[in-house]
C-alpha cells in the first residue's frame, strides 16, 4: 500500500484539496465528538477515560481502514466491517490473512449506545477498547498474534512508528508520538463509538411522541401494530422482544443469555453467544439484509429470525430464561402470519440512511491506497496588532494540529527565511507574537511543517 508522506508545504494550500479523496485536513477534523443525538437516547458505554474527540476518532478512522495494520498489508478492520453493510460483512465468515473468522462479523452501528459495555458475541472483551486490538492479534484475522511464526503487537508498533503520518497523528492526539497498544485500542474505539444512525423512520416517529408506546404518526397501521408486538410481553399479546433488545437504542440487555442458536463454524455446539448488535439497520435502505443474522449467519431473513423466536426449538444450556415457560418448556408464541409480517415491517423502520454514505465514516484513503494529511491551514489565520512597551507587535493566530511542532518563518524578501520552532496548543492553535517592521519596509510570515530530527 502506498501512503504519501505528510505534506511539507507552506500555508498556501488550495481549498479544493479538502474535497479530494485521500486527503485529510488535520487542522479541521470532522465532527465526531458533538454529533447530534436524540434526547430520548440515554444509554452510553463510553468510559470516562476515553471520551470521543474529533482528532482521536480521526486517528481511529485512519487505522480502521489501514491495511498496514495486518501482517501482509492485505486486511483492515474495514475488510470485515464494511460501511455499505452497516459495518458488518455479507459473507458468512470474513476472510483474514490466514483463514476465516470464527464467527460472523458483527455490525458496529450504534455500538456506543448500550448499557452493555462488553464486546464480541461471547462478551470476552471487557470494552470496545479491549476488543479493538484483539482481531489485530488473531493469527487468522490480521496476523500479529505472536504465534505460529507471526510477529506480535510490538512488531506492529515498530512498523507503524516508521510512518510519519502516525507520528503526527499520535502526537496530535496524545501529546507525544509514542504508539502503544492502549492508544491504538482507545483510538479505534473512539471511531467505532462515533458511528451512529438516528435518521430512521422510527426516529422520525419517536421524535413526535412522548414514548414508544404511543402510535407513531408517520407509521402505517401495520408498522404501529408491529411496534406493539415488539414492545408487549407475551402475556399481553406481544413477542417480548423489548425485554432483551431495549428500545429506543434497541441494544442488548447485558443480562441476556443465549438465544437457542448454538451451532458454530467448527461443528461443535457453542453456548457462549450472549451479546448482539443493535437492531438498528438490520437491513439496507432497500430492505435487503446485510448477510445472515446471528453469530453463525444461519438465519437469512428477518422473518426467519421471528420464526425462531416464535418457536424456540429446545432448552439448551444457558438459554435466556425469558425464552422459557413453566416446567422448562420453550417459548411458543403462536404468532399469526400477519403478526409476523407486522413485526418485520416495524423492524425495517429502524434502518437509517446517512450512515451508509457519511464521509466521516468512510475510508480516508484514495482508490490507489494513498493518503495525504494536511497539517497547515489555508483558512482561519488572523493577525492582531498591539503595542507592548512602546513596541508595535503583531500576534498571528492560526489553526494547527494539536501538540505538533512547526516552524514559524519570517522573511523580508521571500527568499531568505529565519525560522523559530513553535508548538501548537493542546486545543490546536499556533500563537506567535513578533515585532512589526518599520514603515516603508516589508515583512513576510508563514508557518511550515518539518519533522523534528
Amino acid at each position: 500500500m502506498k501512503v504519501k508522506p505528510i505534506i511539507p508545504l507552506l500555508a498556501a494550500l488550495v481549498a479544493s484539496a479538502f474535497s479530494q479523496d485521500g486527503v485529510l485536513d488535520l487542522t479541521a477534523p470532522a465532527n465526531y465528538a458533538n454529533q447530534p443525538i436524540p434526547d430520548y437516547i440515554t444509554k452510553d458505554n463510553t468510559p470516562a477515560d476515553n471520551s470521543i474527540t474529533d482528532l482521536g476518532a480521526t486517528l481511529g478512522r485512519v487505522m480502521f481502514y489501514d491495511k498496514r495494520l495486518s501482517a501482509n498489508n492485505a486486511v483492515s478492520c474495514s475488510s470485515c466491517h464494511q460501511q455499505e453493510h452497516a459495518f458488518g460483512d455479507p459473507s458468512v465468515a470474513s476472510v483474514g490473512v490466514a483463514g476465516t473468522t470464527g464467527r460472523h462479523s458483527m455490525r458496529l452501528i450504534n455500538a456506543r449506545f448500550s448499557d452493555e459495555s462488553r464486546f464480541f458475541w461471547d462478551e470476552r472483551a471487557d470494552s470496545a477498547e479491549d476488543q479493538a486490538t484483539q482481531p489485530i492479534q488473531d493469527h487468522k484475522e490480521m496476523g500479529f498474534s505472536g504465534t505460529e511464526g507471526d510477529g506480535d503487537f510490538s512488531d506492529l508498533i515498530e512498523k507503524l512508528s516508521g510512518y510519519e503520518e502516525y507520528q503526527v497523528l499520535f502526537q496530535g492526539v496524545y501529546g507525544d508520538p509514542q504508539i502503544t497498544e492502549e492508544r491504538v485500542g482507545k483510538s479505534l474505539a473512539q471511531f467505532v463509538r462515533s458511528i451512529q444512525s438516528f435518521d430512521s423512520r422510527y426516529d422520525e416517529g419517536r421524535s413526535q411522541v412522548a414514548n414508544d408506546g404511543q402510535p407513531f404518526p408517520n407509521f402505517t397501521a401495520n408498522e404501529n401494530a408491529g411496534k406493539q408486538i415488539f414492545l408487549n410481553p407475551p402475556n399481553l399479546g406481544g413477542a417480548g422482544c423489548a425485554g432483551c433488545h431495549q428500545p429506543p437504542e434497541f441494544s442488548i440487555d447485558p443480562a441476556s443469555g443465549n438465544n437457542g442458536i448454538v451451532s458454530s463454524f467448527s461443528g461443535v455446539s457453542d453456548f457462549t453467544n450472549t451479546r448482539a448488535p443493535s437492531l438498528r439497520n438490520l437491513v439496507d435502505r432497500n430492505g435487503s439484509p446485510h448477510g445472515g443474522f446471528m453469530h453463525d449467519a444461519s438465519l437469512t431473513t428477518i422473518l426467519a429470525v421471528i420464526n425462531h423466536y416464535d418457536s424456540i426449538p429446545e432448552n439448551v444450556t444457558g438459554l435466556d430464561t425469558r425464552l422459557l415457560r413453566a416446567g422448562g418448556a420453550t417459548q411458543q408464541l403462536g404468532l399469526t402470519e400477519q403478526q409476523k409480517a407486522n413485526l418485520a415491517s416495524f423492524l425495517e423502520t429502524l434502518t437509517g440512511n446517512a450512515v451508509y454514505t457519511d464521509e466521516r465514516y468512510a475510508t480516508p484513503f484514495a482508490e490507489d491506497g494513498s493518503l495525504e494529511l494536511l497539517v497547515l491551514p489555508n483558512h482561519g489565520t488572523t493577525m492582531d496588532f498591539s503595542t507592548v512597551d512602546d513596541q508595535m507587535m503583531v500576534t498571528i493566530h492560526s489553526p494547527a494540529v494539536p501538540n505538533v511542532s512547526y516552524l514559524f518563518q519570517t522573511s523580508s524578501d521571500l527568499e531568505h527565511w529565519e525560522s523559530t520552532r513553535v508548538t501548537a496548543s493542546a486545543d490546536g492553535w499556533l500563537d506567535v507574537m513578533t515585532p512589526t517592521v518599520q514603515s516603508g519596509t516589508s515583512q513576510f510570515y508563514r508557518f511550515a511543517y518539518q519533522a523534528e530530527e
